[in-house]
């Protein structure tokens, strides 16, 4: 299930110092502080940020390692797919990718179920998003079920699109 509760945060959204959910080194702002350097992003803008993601600080020793992950092959293998999946889905249109849906292509090629919706409904309610922040949402929950060659967007999709949106999450409270 998705963690609609993490707060981490970092430049240039989380705080003045930086240090606002960093796990080694401790944040001196004042929640005023932080409220106010958060307002200098605009919603609006943020709406038009497709996906946001919270990079936190890596350690040397984990930067050095032997990687155990998915090798570069592999995912460029799943993403020509993907996008073969998107190709044939527009075929008949002007649009190239999920980025390019409009509404009425989201209801055709993003319908939710009852479970997503209702995901969908927490998290709109929780952190105030816009109807530009759900259309992302399902744009990415879409693409994202392309990448795994599902068909159908499951709940997993969206909750992983939802947790992409962290600088509306971080916007509502400190």
């Amino acid at each position: 299930m998705v963690n609609l509760d993490k707060s981490i945060g970092s430049v240039p959204h989380g705080c003045p110092c930086g240090f606002l959910g960093d796990t080694k080194r401790e944040c001196t702002c004042s929640p005023l502080q932080i409220q106010r350097y958060r307002a200098k992003i605009s919603g609006p803008l943020l709406d038009r940020i497709d996906i946001h993601l919270e990079v936190p600080a890596v350690l040397y020793r984990e930067l050095s390692g032997i990687s155990e992950g998915e090798s570069s092959h592999l995912i460029l293998e799943r993403v020509v797919r993907a996008r073969e999946i998107q190709e044939e889905r527009f075929s008949r249109t002007r649009i190239f990718n999920n980025a390019g849906m409009n509404s009425r292509h989201l209801k055709k090629f993003c319908p939710v179920d009852a479970e997503s919706g209702l995901l969908l409904e927490r998290a709109m309610d929780r952190f105030g998003l816009s109807a530009r922040a759900h259309a992302r949402i399902l744009k990415i929950a879409r693409t994202i079920a392309d990448l795994e060659g599902s068909k159908e967007l499951r709940a997993a999709h969206v909750g992983e699109a939802i947790q992409y949106r962290t600088l509306d999450r971080k916007m509502v409270s400190p």
